[in-house]
């Protein structure tokens, strides 16, 4: 039995939920699942055979670089008290003030630490998918360091960290990433891709995949972990998640489908390659919505997720005419946008959503908003830390070295041995 002294502290601690913990940790090795191996082989495959670990080690590193900011400085910059756009450099720094007994949002806060520094690494880990074939790999660090500072953390800020935050404020509805995540790296990529310039050849020779089946796999398992993702949004076990489980399952079903049918449409077949990206194109359509969506509002999401990325890896891709080497605009951008913009339409309770007195209109003028706000902030940021980068360490390896091939170049290996 507690000692009164003992039991008056217990009371006064903040109730846990040890269910809610027990997903939230596995929601988090979710997300890791996402990332290495998912994310990694998925732009493992897309790439020509000699450069297929620089890109592996691209994803595996500026994930590990990351996580390691989140615990110095980012998570305070991201989740403390401070302005509309920042929070305090040093308030939780080195994760000051936080131990096993601390409480946030009904969780332990070493675990919404380690939960939150999951999307912080994903994000950051995304936007090398545009660069991919020409960069230096010291370059992408420097890069990486910059981008999460002054484009991941704001935005989490404004979004995330309370009313207060600039977008949140406005009444923006993100339940698990479309602007922070989804537009903030794909216009990323794409801003990177014009300042880097194209890979050699492009345009004038096949730059093809090396092999389809990584892709495949790392589909698969981006879409196994992205319940993690978005359910794990919740921040607990229960109803929001299995709405958001659910919304997940049937966006990406939808978006598989939308691909493959404009494919065949346009190409007289469906490809494997088509089918794993729309996979992706599905899950990020529905990342903003998926708490706050019904199914048949996800399905429709994902369906125009599916269709109009097509466009975006397409179309899109040669009106911009930039070298974005895997689709990171054309997948991330387009599908956050689409997702972002349509959260304001099927969040609606007459529409299936789960918000009541929601305004349609006033939502999605909201929504657009927080679209615009995110790809000017971060392409701003973006153009910045690539100058700054270039000035200090340079961006490309030179055309020798683009012609041999960044595995050798970078890590003095090969993945295939000749």
């Amino acid at each position: 039995m507690l000692a009164p002294a003992q039991a008056q502290d217990a009371a006064a601690m903040p109730a846990i939920d040890h269910g809610d913990v027990a997903w939230m940790l596995t929601s988090t090795l979710l997300v890791l699942l996402m990332v290495v191996p998912g994310l990694a082989l998925f732009y493992g495959g897309m790439v020509r055979a000699k450069n297929v670990l620089s890109v592996l080690m691209q994803v595996l590193v500026v994930y590990s670089v990351v996580v390691l900011v989140w615990v110095v400085y980012g998570y305070s910059v991201a989740f403390t008290d401070g302005n509309a756009f920042f929070g305090s450099f040093t308030e939780k720094a080195f994760l000051r003030g936080i131990d096993a007994d601390t409480v946030v949002d009904g969780l332990p806060e070493f675990l919404f630490v380690a939960f939150q520094s999951t999307f912080a690494g994903i994000t950051t880990a995304l936007v090398v998918g545009a660069f991919a074939e020409r960069v230096r790999f010291v370059a992408v660090l420097l890069f990486s360091v910059l981008w999460v500072t002054f484009a991941y953390l704001p935005m989490v800020h404004m979004v995330w960290s309370g009313d207060d935050g600039f977008l949140a404020h406005r009444g923006v509805i993100d339940f698990a990433g479309g602007t922070v995540v989804h537009i903030n790296a794909g216009v990323a990529g794409l801003v990177g891709a014009y300042v880097l310039g194209r890979r050699l050849g492009y345009g004038r020779e096949p730059i093809k995949p090396h092999s389809v089946p990584f892709t495949f796999v790392g589909a698969a398992l981006l879409w196994v972990g992205w319940f993690g993702f978005n359910a794990g949004s919740a921040l607990a076990a229960d109803g929001s998640a299995a709405l958001a489980m659910l919304n997940t399952m049937v966006a990406t079903a939808a978006g598989v489908v939308a691909w493959s049918a404009v494919e065949a449409l346009a190409k007289g077949r469906a490809s494997a390659l088509g089918g794993a990206s729309g996979a992706i194109a599905g899950l990020v359509g529905i990342t903003p919505a998926a708490g706050t969506v019904g199914p048949m509002g996800a399905i429709a999401i994902g369906l125009a997720a599916g269709a109009l990325c097509v466009w975006g890896v397409n179309g899109l891709k040669r009106l911009l005419r930039a070298d974005d080497s895997l689709d990171v605009f054309g997948v991330h951008g387009i599908g956050g946008i689409v997702g972002a913009l349509l959260t304001g339409v099927f969040s609606a309770q007459a529409l299936g959503g789960t918000e009541a007195d929601l305004a349609i209109g006033a939502q999605v003028w909201v929504q657009l908003v927080s679209v615009v706000f995110t790809i000017v902030w971060c392409a701003v940021v973006t153009l910045l830390a690539m100058l700054a980068v270039k000035g200090v360490v340079g961006l490309r390896v030179s055309e020798e070295e683009e012609r041999q091939g960044l595995d050798i170049v970078s890590h003095g290996e090969r993945a295939y041995e000749r």
